[in-house]
């Protein structure tokens, strides 16, 4: 039976109308980001079973395009709509933080960095800029490498400081092999960049590592 026949309040569009998004299933959200099953297949019977294949909507959404786009019933269109989607939710919490947010521990900066890096297939290295209360006053994305590594090049992090205006940073970048390991050559572009922009008089608040749901603190480890 197509979703249409079913019921207004089973229904999972009408459901989140009535009750709110917090109302529905994992699979109930993502057969309304699906819009149409396959034929002899709801978009509800089809969402239950992509989770059944990926194994859980996180993997689903972490997947490459490669594995996303072989899985019957999904494609390119679909790999496109789904990442503009996870994008334009990054874009909002990244302006709600912030506008309301100051990073005054580890955690919140973890936090925010985990959601901005999160699900990239190639090394991104990223700043988040603060103001002298520590308020996000921006959030760039640097520099992007290959699976390995990424270079990080000093005078370019100390001209973009200096164009936001910041007065402490938060370095970041994503390992997405999933390691939490901290490399030599992690330290040593800490160091170098710490160096840096200590002669402009900003302060590197911590270098953060977001390795799969992980993130690993230099500040906390010791390593600044």
């Amino acid at each position: 039976m197509a979703i249409c026949d079913w019921p207004t309040q089973e229904r999972p569009r009408e459901k989140l109308l009535m009750n709110g998004p917090a109302s529905l299933s994992d699979a109930e959200l993502l057969a309304i980001f699906l819009r149409t099953g396959l034929p002899g297949k709801s978009a509800l019977d089809l969402a239950r079973d992509l989770i059944l294949e990926f194994g859980s909507l996180k993997s689903l959404m972490d997947a490459g395009q490669k594995h996303f786009c072989s899985v019957h019933g999904l494609g390119l269109a679909k790999y496109a709509q789904l990442h503009a989607s996870m994008e334009l939710c990054k874009r909002y919490f990244r302006n709600e933080m912030g506008e309301v947010s100051a990073i005054t521990s580890p955690d919140a900066g973890r936090q925010y960095v985990r959601i901005a890096l999160k699900g990239r297939q190639h090394e991104t290295f990223a700043c988040l800029y603060l103001n002298t209360q520590h308020q996000i006053i921006g959030f760039e994305e640097l520099f992007q490498g290959t699976l390995d590594a990424a270079s990080v090049y000093p005078r370019e992090v100390v001209k973009k400081v200096l164009e936001q205006g910041a007065a402490a940073v938060i370095l970041c970048h994503n390992h997405p092999s999933g390691s939490e390991e901290i490399s030599q050559s992690d330290k040593l572009i800490t160091h170098r960049l710490t160096q840096a922009l200590d002669l402009i008089d900003v302060r590197v608040l911590d270098h953060l590592v977001v390795a799969g749901s992980r993130v690993v603190s230099f500040a906390e480890q010791g390593l600044l």
